[in-house]
């Protein structure tokens, strides 16, 4: 995201910090750091006290880049950017992006796994968009006439008629209901209508979705402080469930469920408390080639199962403005969501109003 792309209307002294997905600095005019925010504080392994008063050559490098970078920085101009940089701590690779504002410069960087993580969610945003533009237009196209084929069926089937007919029209009934399951099953990918959020108990949910399966130990690693969350609790819940199922299917001995506040995770364009929720199994390390696909519909690694069950889930987690995460090495699997937990705005009205007394 250079600092280019922001909208020439949109000042960067106005973009307020913690809303930023990514690393960003605050430099005075003689290029000392005077704030950071909290990925960039996350991903520096330093605090913003710790930051204050360094200059750019202290965190990134080569130094000769970084120079010619300051440079070419006007008060008129745009903005400069290096994608040739890294990290002096670790060597990463890095993207450096600076511009110019009232009080100093302003420089954003983009660690390539950063990068590469941001790339990966708006592309499983824009297959999610996708399916669900084909779910609605099945809805329209094959539901209907659907219908009118079994209506057509049944009747068939209640009529007097010859053996080899009745178990003919018996077989039609079967594969339309098979057809119509699976439509079902698609169409819950789908865009929903807008919804009233309510308020939810996400310990509630989990405890509801969690049945005790046979050989397997099940652990609840929960935060009691936890505020209840805005959600749509039903279809929040089909995506629990759809973790759940998930997680007893490929573990061998133990699953596990946490939930905690997340102060360092972000969701772009939320400023504001996130809930974490994972829920880890012991089962066999999903192969690379399938990690980054998961969340397609039908891409499974199962030998069972519709392969729709995670596509649900990135769904939900976009209808709620939240993400989902897979990780798995070394015999463990965690499947994390991020959600928001976006207080009402009646809510939000009666903090304003007891702010201003």
């Amino acid at each position: 995201m250079p600092i280019q792309s922001l909208p020439e209307s949109v000042q960067l002294e106005q973009v307020p910090l913690a809303i930023l997905p990514l690393p960003m600095l605050l430099l005075s005019e003689d290029g000392r750091i005077t704030r950071a925010n909290l990925l960039a504080q996350e991903t520096l392994c330093k605090s913003e006290r710790q930051l204050n008063g360094l200059q750019l050559p202290d965190l990134f490098a080569p130094v000769g880049e970084i120079e010619r970078l300051m440079a070419l920085l006007t008060p008129y101009g745009g903005g400069a950017s290096d994608h040739q940089l890294c990290m002096r701590a670790n060597g990463m690779p890095i993207s450096l992006h600076l511009g110019m504002h009232h009080a100093g410069i302003a420089a954003i960087f983009v660690p390539e796994a950063q990068r590469a993580e941001v790339e990966r969610h708006a592309k499983r945003h824009e297959m999610a968009e996708a399916v669900a533009r084909i779910a609605l237009e099945m809805a329209h196209e094959v539901k209907n006439p659907l219908a009118a084929l079994r209506g057509a069926s049944q009747w068939l089937s209640e009529q007097p008629l010859p053996g080899d007919a009745r178990e003919a029209v018996g077989q039609i009934l079967t594969g339309v209901d098979r057809i119509k399951e699976r439509i079902d099953a698609f169409l819950q990918v789908g865009p929903r209508a807008a919804v009233q959020m309510e308020r939810t108990n996400i310990h509630k949910l989990i405890h509801e979705v969690s049945q005790q399966p046979d050989g397997i130990y099940v652990s609840h690693v929960f935060d009691p402080s936890l505020p209840e969350i805005m959600a749509h609790t039903n279809r929040l819940q089909q995506a629990l469930e759809n973790l759940w199922q998930n997680a007893v299917e490929a573990a061998e001995r133990k699953i596990e469920w946490q939930t905690r506040m997340a102060p360092l995770a972000h969701l772009a364009g939320y400023d504001g408390q996130i809930v974490e929720i994972s829920i880890t199994n012991d089962g066999a390390t999903i192969p690379a080639q399938l990690r980054d696909r998961l969340f397609e519909p039908y891409v499974t690694g199962k030998t069972r199962g519709s392969g729709l069950g995670l596509a649900l889930v990135e769904r939900v987690m976009l209808e709620h403005g939240g993400k989902v995460n897979v990780k798995s090495e070394q015999g463990r699997t965690t499947l994390t969501l991020h959600l928001p937990v976006q207080r009402a705005a009646t809510e939000n009205k009666e903090k304003h109003e007891e702010r201003r007394q």
